[in-house]
């Protein structure tokens, strides 16, 4: 996919966060292990969301354990440089078109 529709993916994705309640603490954060693509909070629990979007295929699909392990990963530098001390989950956010699902709290 091209960056151009992944920027897209992920703004819809943001919108529709926000809509479901949830501020956006941080889009694209960077480290070694991968990016974090959507830090939000909702009701005192951080949600680090990994957007997908696709039409002719099963997003969910590019999630593998492999991914998930890197996020993990991300996820504990973040916490650690931004002295996050709240709960937290790791969320999938499935976009195609114009819908989204948000699969809270993935986990292999």
């Amino acid at each position: 996919m091209s960056r151009r529709l992944g920027d897209q993916a992920e703004r819809f994705a943001c919108e529709y966060l926000m809509r479901e309640g949830c501020r956006i603490v941080e889009r694209n954060f960077y480290t070694r292990f991968g990016e974090i693509d959507i830090v939000a909070e909702r009701g005192g629990v951080l949600h680090f969301v990994e957007v997908k979007s696709g039409v002719t295929f099963e997003p969910i699909y590019n999630i593998t354990p492999s991914k998930v392990a890197r996020l993990v990963r991300s996820i504990d530098v973040y916490l650690k440089k931004k002295r996050f001390d709240l709960p937290y989950q790791l969320d999938a956010l499935i976009v195609r078109g114009e819908r989204c699902e948000w699969i809270e709290n993935i986990t292999f």
